[in-house]
């Protein structure tokens, strides 16, 4: 349809589009438009400016979001009828509190004065614009982001997420030390909190670029790839940051529950194909919602709420009580390590404190971010919802992604290792030397002291534990020293 097709003209007051492929109306000559009608007309994802219908009356559209167009009109956009009609209600409300003859006489005069005027809902019934489909619950008349607050917050928590998964990420894999079962595992766990930092950024952006008019946009993010892909975005990284947290408690706990027998230490042979089957677990979750099984189309926020068929009810019943038992491992893993380390012999009460101070900050944050999901989830997949829409909005911006912002500095930045080597890294660039000097120093008494007693690896000899020779000691010592005079 030509943009300037009803340039001039003197109507159309009933424009019917149904069933066709319009892809857009044209800017000119909507005042004059009572009632549109645009049934099945799926091509029309986007409406011209809600200001160029002056006059629309009654509208059937195809989507329910585009009815929040009308819903959002400010009251100095209304056209001036609606005014009189406003008007002309409050005086029949005030004429029917008067007596019957006074009654009588102000409605006969009110009849006179706006008798040009045409009734359809009866006499004192002002005029208002009706709109169908009413938006539901799943897509309220609102932006992304519901609350300004939460605009600013999803900001800051995604470029900390990314900022600091992506400093771990780096820092591990460039690292002089050998790759350990740690380390690779909390390569994965970065990873995984890196792509919700992604799901949050391509959200944060979309409703900055939509703020104020995502009614127009809705149909098209919502269907298009962008939600798809932020959808399989947290839906893989939740599910992979949740499986490999069990696994990191499940290898501290079997570290230190068999520290002395050394055949029963989990290798690096043992943890890829361990987590390889988290990344295919995870995979799949979140592509299921992309060929039927549920769907990222239900709402804004590309979360896979949809629980209308019984497989999806399944789908996210599954998710859910699997989170649940991942949270209940980790917190029995970490009772029993904590327990473990009581042990008067192997540590002081200062170190001791720490740790179930460590503990139960990294229980918390699990807690943090997966009870309060988990319960309200759980309620919408037996469809009886304890919190809408926007208030889900609240849970995601400060819940949800808790524990990608916490995992990469409770589980990385903070120990003292993952610093030795972020200072090591940094003194190849020519910062930080002596702070790097003194890490080199701490691990060149830390290796010599181990050679004195005989033993490496441990704080104390088992008869497990390999011992150098003094003359290998000896001969390490000597080269260590020439080294550093080289230095």
């Amino acid at each position: 349809m030509h943009n300037g097709v009803f340039r001039g003209a003197t109507g159309p007051s009933i424009l019917d589009i149904s069933s066709t492929k319009l892809q857009a109306l044209p800017s000119y000559g909507l005042e004059s438009i009572q009632t549109l009608i645009a049934t099945s007309s799926y091509s029309l994802k986007k409406l011209p400016s809600r200001e160029k219908f002056t006059n629309l009356l009654d509208a059937t559209l195809t989507y329910p979001s585009h009815c929040c167009a009308f819903r959002n009109l400010p009251t100095k956009e209304q056209n001036f009828s609606f005014s009189i009609f406003e008007n002309f209600s409050k005086q029949c409300e005030s004429t029917a509190r008067r007596p019957n003859n006074e009654t009588l006489y102000s409605a006969i005069f009110a009849e006179s004065e706006l008798s040009d005027w045409d009734y359809d809902y009866g006499f004192c019934s002002p005029k208002t614009l009706r709109c169908a489909p009413e938006p539901d619950a799943f897509n309220p008349c609102e932006d992304i982001m519901g609350y300004d607050f939460l605009r600013v917050l999803i900001w800051l928590i995604n470029i900390l997420a990314i900022m600091g998964n992506v400093t771990v990420l780096f820092v591990l894999l460039t690292s002089r030390y050998k790759l350990t079962v740690p380390r690779f595992l909390m390569c994965n766990l970065s990873f995984a909190d890196f792509c919700m930092g992604l799901y949050l950024l391509l959200i944060a952006s979309v409703d900055s670029q939509t703020k104020g008019q995502y009614y127009n946009h809705a149909i098209d993010w919502q269907t298009g790839r962008g939600c798809s892909a932020a959808g399989f975005f947290t839906v893989f990284s939740s599910e992979l940051s949740v499986y490999t947290l069990t696994v990191i408690t499940l290898e501290r706990w079997h570290t230190i529950t068999y520290a002395l027998q050394l055949d029963q230490k989990l290798r690096l042979r043992h943890a890829i194909p361990i987590m390889l089957g988290g990344w295919f677990f995870s995979t799949l979750i979140a592509t299921l919602p992309l060929v039927g099984v549920s769907n990222y189309m239900k709402v804004s926020i590309c979360l896979p709420m949809d629980v209308e068929t019984t497989l999806s009810q399944v789908y996210i019943l599954t998710i859910l009580i699997l989170n649940v038992v991942a949270f209940i491992i980790i917190c029995a893993c970490y009772i029993k390590i904590y327990f473990a380390v009581q042990n008067p012999e192997l540590m002081t009460t200062n170190k001791d404190t720490k740790i179930a101070k460590k503990m139960a900050v990294l229980i918390f944050t699990d807690f943090t971010c997966m009870a309060p999901i988990s319960f309200f989830a759980i309620s919408a997949a037996f469809k009886v919802p304890l919190i809408t829409v926007t208030n889900s909005k609240v849970l995601l911006v400060l819940f949800y992604p808790v524990n990608s912002c916490a995992n990469p500095f409770l589980y990385a930045i903070f120990t003292k290792a993952f610093q030795r080597d972020f200072f090591l890294l940094l003194s190849k660039f020519g910062c930080c030397k002596r702070r790097a000097e003194l890490y080199r120093r701490k691990d060149f008494v830390a290796y010599t002291s181990n050679c004195k007693y005989g033993f490496t690896g441990s704080n104390k000899p088992s008869q497990s534990t390999l011992k150098l020779s003094p003359l290998q000691c000896q001969y390490t010592m000597s080269q260590t020293r020439l080294a550093n005079k080289e230095c």
